[in-house]
């Protein structure tokens, strides 16, 4: 179904992009060499030999947008994808423009102004959309630009596509009612307006544009009649797998020479995101040593003064890909501590711990030392808290998707633990949060968590 509202935004995104990509042009001109700012070695060229370059720089921005896939507009589509495509055709354009200048050797020719004129251009257009998607979204929560839609089921996962649907208005996505032929007395507070041959008919009648199929796998056959019921129209067609035992795991698709794969566990810590994550443990790990050092000494006097023993404490836990460390602590109980009960959960009022052991549990200051772990690469500053292998043996068994907190590096702080799930708290409450953190990461994200570990995570009362 072709939506002429989209067409019209796309439209107004491309004379918006082009306005911002011609007068990006011409700024950089001015910033290089009329503004003072950057040394001109040279005479500065003639101001025509840059508005003559104006024609061919809008024709080119056309074929490196639209080929960029930056108008490829749609109600799902996320900012960080539209960023991407932005991204990738201003560079586009940008050594397009350099290569012709160059090929030409036109007098108007300057590798500075080259740069200025990328930086300009993405960073205008990007924001541009930023606040043109904000206006569309206020519109939209207004009951302006709405997509109407029917959902396939009547079960968990229709609830909970609906409930979404309703919570973010911004989407102008406007639920019409449920279409399922199994329908439960559980779900007699639903509006169901038929089975699935009434699909087309019900299509027509509200101009539907998404049919969301939300039902469980253990129905695929159902999945296939109704996709085959639906060839015959022109609305958009999405799958919403009901998968409970996935949850806390994000879904990607791909193409393999024309075949579909869809991926159950997939993490984004791969290629550059590695190089960044680990450049930010190495410099915030080193200045945090070196800042922290008058305090690591200080505790170090204070443990070794405290009671008989060595000052730091290693156990053994498990990291990335489930390869054991020796995890450093400053010592908080007796050195015999476990030599009777072996491996056992810290408990409230534990009777191992020293006096200023308890003390540095409760602030967490004994997890200090864990940024030498941090400095060498056996672990990140944020990331799952890493557990010993004795007991990951029976968590393993006993809780889903447990051993996936593997698939990145063990942390000094994580999602969980600023969301308050740490010491003797819900094991699976604690899975949650770290299977979101391992699919949702991002540079800001570790920042955020940093920051609120500074204001959370240093006093809990569940830290024995």
């Amino acid at each position: 179904m072709i939506d002429r509202r989209s067409q019209l935004m796309c439209m107004g995104f491309l004379v918006s992009d082009l306005t911002l990509t011609a007068s990006a042009w011409v700024g950089a001109y001015f910033i290089r060499f009329e503004s003072g700012w950057l040394p001109v070695q040279t005479s500065p060229p003639a101001f025509y030999l840059c508005l003559r370059q104006l024609p061919l720089l809008v024709l080119l921005a056309v074929f490196a947008y639209r080929f960029s896939g930056q108008y490829d507009i749609g109600r799902l589509r996320r900012f960080r994808e539209e960023m991407v495509a932005v991204l990738y055709g201003t560079v586009l354009l940008t050594l397009f423009m350099m290569a012709t200048i160059f090929f030409q050797h036109d007098p108007y020719e300057s590798r500075a102004m080259m740069i200025l004129f990328w930086i300009l251009t993405v960073g205008s257009i990007l924001f541009a959309r930023r606040v043109g998607w904000g206006i569309v979204r206020w519109l939209r929560s207004r009951g302006y630009n709405q997509a109407f839609t029917i959902i396939v089921g009547s079960g968990r996962g229709a609830r909970r596509l609906a409930a979404t649907f309703a919570r973010i208005s911004w989407l102008g996505m406007k639920n019409i009612g449920f279409v399922d032929e199994r329908v439960s007395p559980l779900s007699a507070d639903l509006d169901v307006l038929g089975g699935f041959q009434d699909l087309p008919a019900l299509v027509a009648k509200y101009r539907i544009s998404h049919v969301f199929i939300a039902l469980p796998l253990s129905r695929y056959e159902d999945v296939k009649r109704v996709y085959s019921i639906l060839a015959g129209t022109m609305v958009e067609v999405r799958l919403v797998p009901d998968l409970p035992a996935l949850a806390g795991l994000t879904l990607t698709t791909a193409n393999l020479d024309g075949q579909p794969l869809i991926g159950l566990r997939e993490s984004p810590h791969f290629g550059l995101n590695i190089v960044v994550k680990r450049a930010m443990d190495l410099v915030l790990s080193a200045v945090g040593l070196i800042l922290l050092s008058p305090l690591l000494a200080l505790i170090a006097v204070a443990v070794k003064l405290s009671s008989p023993g060595p000052i730091f404490y290693r156990q053994e836990r498990c990291g990335l890909n489930g390869k054991s460390f020796w995890m450093l602590k400053f010592r908080s109980m007796r050195v015999d501590a476990e030599k009777e009960t072996g491996a056992v959960w810290a408990k409230k009022h534990d009777d191992r711990r020293t006096k200023l052991g308890t003390f540095l549990r409760a602030t967490s200051l004994d997890e200090l030392p864990q940024l030498w772990n941090v400095l060498i690469g056996e672990m990140s500053l944020v990331g799952p808290r890493p557990e010993r292998p004795v007991f990951i043996q029976q968590f393993e068994k006993t809780i889903p998707n447990y051993m996936a907190r593997h698939c990145v590096k063990a942390g000094i702080t994580g999602w969980a633990q600023v969301h308050g799930w740490r010491g003797n708290t819900s094991l699976r409450k604690r899975i949650e949060y770290d299977l979101y953190y391992i699919t949702h990461w991002t540079p800001w994200l570790d920042i955020q968590i940093l920051w609120l570990t500074l204001f959370r995570g240093l006093i809990h009362k569940n830290a024995y």
